[in-house]
């Protein structure tokens, strides 16, 4: 199945595609404007249903809101329009912004910062009671997060550093230990940008301005190597009922001409491999 678009908002960098599997609606955002946009597959209908600050990226709470990550550090819960404020601003990020985060098997959500000129990003750990820690100081790039099958590490990417890193991962206490290099990609490729882990434990990869999924084995080896006519190639997540719908959003809207005719579009494909749902969170539940 060649991959089909399935909304074009010309999104100037549409991002963090989640499957909300209470509505059985797709959910993403273009990150600049703040627009949050959802797809439902049974009717083909689709719609943008916020416009606000800037959203790094977001998670589903296990009572079923949306939980995003935005300007100044700020964390909201949003349902239906409505925001409730977890996190009005962090000091230290005043003139930044979250970038890609994801929750994790006890409901912590990892959640990274950008970089900007007077430091590094970082990657932060927000607990369920809301209590924030820096887990990783001086971050170039960061980006998509994911964990192995049986939850005892954790993938990340670094668009700058061009790879994605393993560290080992701990349940019960929410750390991160022993970094290392899962997979490098070569600069000329692309940037790293966000990923997810199917049920058979390999990782996806979206590459920006590479134009492609690649789809690791756990090993670290690349298994498969798929195309869209979109250089800013963002994020990818599984949805649909069984799981097998493969979505992908992408970034560049406003310059087709540049960046491919599909750019800034969210596209499905399925290739009959299955995901897995994504963690929920539980942010002050």
């Amino acid at each position: 199945m060649e991959p089909e678009i399935i909304a074009d908002y010309e999104c100037g960098c549409g991002e963090g595609p989640l499957w909300h599997p209470d509505e059985r609606r797709l959910y993403w955002v273009d990150i600049g404007p703040g627009r949050i946009y959802r797809y439902e597959p049974a009717s083909g209908a689709h719609e943008q249903c916020h416009e606000g600050a800037a959203i790094g990226g977001f998670t589903i709470q296990d009572d079923g809101a949306l939980l995003l990550f935005m300007a100044r550090g700020a964390v909201k819960a949003w349902r239906e329009g409505e925001l409730t404020t977890i996190i009005d601003e962090i000091p230290d990020e005043r003139d930044s912004r979250f970038n890609d985060v994801v929750a994790d098997p006890a409901g912590r959500v990892f959640c990274g910062t950008m970089p900007r000129e007077s430091r590094l990003g970082k990657l932060y750990r927000l607990d369920t009671d809301g209590a924030l820690s820096v887990m990783v100081e001086d971050v170039p790039g960061s980006n998509g997060m994911g964990f192995t099958p049986d939850r005892t590490q954790m993938y990340f990417s670094d668009s700058i550093d061009h790879a994605i890193f393993l560290f080992d991962y701990d349940r019960d206490t929410g750390s991160l230990s022993n970094r290392r290099v899962f997979a490098a990609v070569p600069e000329e490729e692309g940037c790293p940008d966000g990923l997810t882990v199917d049920a058979e434990g390999y990782v996806w990869l979206a590459l920006y301005h590479g134009g492609c999924l690649v789809r690791y084995a756990p090993d670290g080896t690349e298994e498969r190597r798929i195309r869209f006519p979109a250089r800013p190639v963002t994020s990818v997540t599984f949805g649909g009922d069984d799981y097998t719908d493969i979505y992908v959003t992408t970034g560049g809207g406003g310059d087709k001409a540049q960046q491919g005719e599909g750019a800034g579009a969210v596209f499905r494909l399925n290739l009959g491999i299955r995901g897995v749902p994504e963690f929920r969170s539980r942010i002050r539940l």
